[in-house]
């Protein structure tokens, strides 16, 4: 089968910003279930209410309604900066999807969906968001605003990014890590979505890349996309397969039971890795399946939110 040619037959969704507000509605109307339990559509309005503020602020309403002390946060305390990184290797163009929809991603359409579900957030509450998206190359890169028109702007590059594969080609992500930690001036809370595949011997560099991205006082979240069930479980049946690296061209001729146990531990290991570095550097590493929801990713960036403001 010709990989690179299916890849490049996906569609992107068919309307990225109805399907981005659907993922968050959605999410708001499960979130008695989460710690987030009595925010409204508007969550991003309250906060917490600590023993000792002025009562001047809290929402009674709400407080009938959950038993729980929430003040109302305005405009002028909500604002931040956010800044997307995007990672379009074609790595990230697995598992084959002839048409991308909520419930059939790869690790691109995931990484596209749950930025512009991210982004349907920080238009409510007035948060300037920017984005940056390398594969071979630093393909795009606009600072943080908030403007409507700029939002439709980054809505279309990411309806834009999945339709063509970028083909095999090997990624450098360290290298534009970097490029883009100079760019951010201003503290910023920066989420990173990619799928972290680099040979062994750039790990060290893709590490210090990571650190870079801390610097004047960032706040980072990788989320780690991956297609679980194959890429960490290595779970196919047991018949010979090609596999193919699809940023290298090479590829190899085996029975997956062969290798599976080694496989797994490897993989693992690499991430165990990953995890120490990310934890080393004050780093929030979040593994995002591709093949589950996306609440994980809306309740990293509540978390964060909170915190950052």
């Amino acid at each position: 089968m010709d990989i690179k040619s299916e890849l490049n037959k996906a569609k992107l969704f068919q309307n990225l910003e109805l399907l981005s507000k659907q993922v968050v509605e959605g999410f708001i109307s499960g979130i008695h279930k989460s710690p987030f339990h009595g925010f409204s559509s508007e969550f991003a309005e309250h906060k917490i209410y600590n023993t000792g503020e002025s009562t001047k602020h809290i929402d009674w309403k709400l407080f009938a309604r959950t038993d729980k002390l929430y003040t109302k946060r305005y405009e002028e305390e909500t604002n931040l900066r956010c800044h997307m990184i995007l990672d379009n290797s074609a790595s990230m163009y697995y598992p084959e999807v002839k048409e991308l929809s909520l419930n059939h991603l790869n690790k691109i359409g995931f990484g596209v969906l749950a930025i512009a579900a991210l982004m349907n957030i920080l238009k409510k509450q007035r948060d300037a968001v920017g984005l940056s998206i390398y594969a071979k190359n630093y393909d795009f890169y606009v600072s943080e605003k908030s403007s409507e028109r700029h939002f439709q702007m980054l809505l279309g590059q990411l309806n834009s990014v999945a339709n063509v594969s970028t083909g095999a080609t090997e990624t450098r992500t360290y290298h534009y890590l970097h490029q883009i930690a100079e760019k951010l001036h201003r503290r910023s809370l920066i989420f990173l979505f990619s799928d972290m595949f680099q040979t062994e011997v750039e790990e060290a560099q893709l590490f210090e890349a990571l650190r870079h991205l801390k610097y004047n006082k960032h706040e980072v979240v990788l989320f780690h996309l991956m297609d679980k069930a194959h890429e960490l479980e290595f779970d196919f049946d047991n018949s010979p397969k090609r596999f193919l690296d699809v940023e290298t061209g090479t590829h190899i001729d085996l029975y997956a039971e062969n290798i599976k146990e080694a496989y797994h531990q490897k993989v693992q290991q690499y991430i165990d890795d990953l995890k120490l570095k990310c934890s080393q550097y004050r780093i929030k590493y979040v593994q995002a399946d591709v093949g589950a929801d996306f609440s994980t990713v809306l309740n990293t960036f509540m978390v964060e939110r909170q915190k950052f403001v």
